[in-house]
């Protein structure tokens, strides 16, 4: 099992990224100068990388040991891209089931719906490269190690998955108050995919315009809304309701 791991110094990071390791996110200190740090720079943005430019106080604290100015994370996990999940799983099933993330950025939320996706047999998760929660230690833990089971793939823009999904016959779904139909009213019986928006702003507005369907959870108390990993539950177990018989 490959653990988490932290490297520092902008030839290592660079030499990271050349040989395509699993990259979460980069952090490098404002103000940073140098041919190095610029090849750097180019890299991260080339290769779509989510990246911070932090105070060295931050860095420090990050790490005790000589960081040059860069520190990146390396995921403990490998990822796919969006043709090979999506390829690979509609060769081998009619109807399959996708978790979509936009912008969801807390790694224990992240955790805890990749451990609900592996229960309800999710097929897939999908997220962005850029402002997306990483796959950290924290992440593993609180998914029970389900991580190492699901499929995650990164993207650059979740509107580009959706439709490469939509294009290949996959139905689309928004989970969002936003609308008048809940969750109950929509069917999932066949191949679909279920997007779920960040824990401040839910899912972004030019996301909702392209989604074929949109649905909410009935709320009866007085607080507006479930944590995402909840909603997340609730929606994924409506998929496991309609589609097994025996739960009817």
């Amino acid at each position: 099992m490959k653990q988490s791991t932290q490297i520092y110094g902008v030839r290592a990071v660079i030499e990271a990224i050349n040989t395509n390791e699993p990259i979460d996110k980069v952090f490098i200190q404002r103000g940073l100068r140098g041919d190095l740090s610029r090849e750097l720079e180019s890299l991260v943005r080339k290769k779509g990388i989510n990246v911070s430019y932090v105070p060295v106080e931050k860095l420090n604290r990050l790490s005790r040991n000589n960081h040059q100015g860069v520190i990146a994370n390396i995921s403990p996990i490998s990822f796919y891209t969006l043709e090979e999940l999506v390829d690979t799983v509609m060769d081998q099933k009619k109807a399959p089931l996708f978790l979509l993330l936009d912008q969801l950025s807390d790694v224990r939320n992240f955790g805890a719906i990749i451990r609900t996706a592996e229960c309800t047999g999710v097929d897939g998760i999908i997220i962005q490269k850029k402002g997306a929660a990483p796959v950290t230690a924290d992440t593993i833990k609180t998914s029970a190690g389900a991580a190492f089971m699901v499929p995650i793939a990164k993207v650059d823009h979740i509107k580009d998955a959706i439709f490469y999904l939509q294009a290949s016959g996959i139905s689309v779904v928004g989970a969002t108050e936003k609308t008048d139909t809940v969750v109950y009213d929509v069917s999932f019986a066949n191949a679909c995919a279920i997007v779920m928006g960040s824990e401040d702003r839910g899912i972004s507005p030019s996301v909702l315009k392209i989604v074929d369907h949109t649905a909410k959870l009935p709320l009866l108390g007085e607080i507006a809304s479930l944590n995402v990993s909840v909603a997340c539950a609730v929606f994924l177990y409506e998929v496991v309701r309609q589609r097994n018989g025996s739960l009817n």
